[in-house]
């Protein structure tokens, strides 16, 4: 198939509009993944013992109070992000943490 100078532009034109499109969809839909919260009502929450964050708290200040004698507040700060579905260990002022099963809020 053999295109004109005027065919290859639009053709050109057409796919980077295409291109574009796509990539402002892919956008769209990260902003929006990352504005969702992090944990709803979920079942899986049922029974898990929680603390509520407050002013000043980070992941690790509370994965150090409820660690075991020489545990490390490190894994337990890492499993209490994994298990809220948090994507970094920064936490907000009155949101409430889960915590990992056997362990005293």
């Amino acid at each position: 198939m053999r295109l004109t100078r005027r065919g290859r532009a639009v053709l050109v034109v057409g796919m980077a509009l295409l291109s574009l499109g796509g990539f402002w969809l892919g956008t769209r839909t990260a902003s929006h993944a990352a504005s969702t919260p992090a944990v709803t009502g979920h079942s899986w929450q049922v029974g898990l013992p929680w603390e509520d964050v407050r002013r000043g708290d980070t992941l690790w200040k509370i994965a150090e109070a409820v660690t075991p004698q020489f545990g490390d507040p490190g894994v337990f700060a890492e499993e209490i992000r994994r298990l809220n579905r948090l994507p970094d260990l920064l936490v907000r002022p009155g949101a409430r943490v889960y915590l990992p099963p056997g362990v005293e809020g």
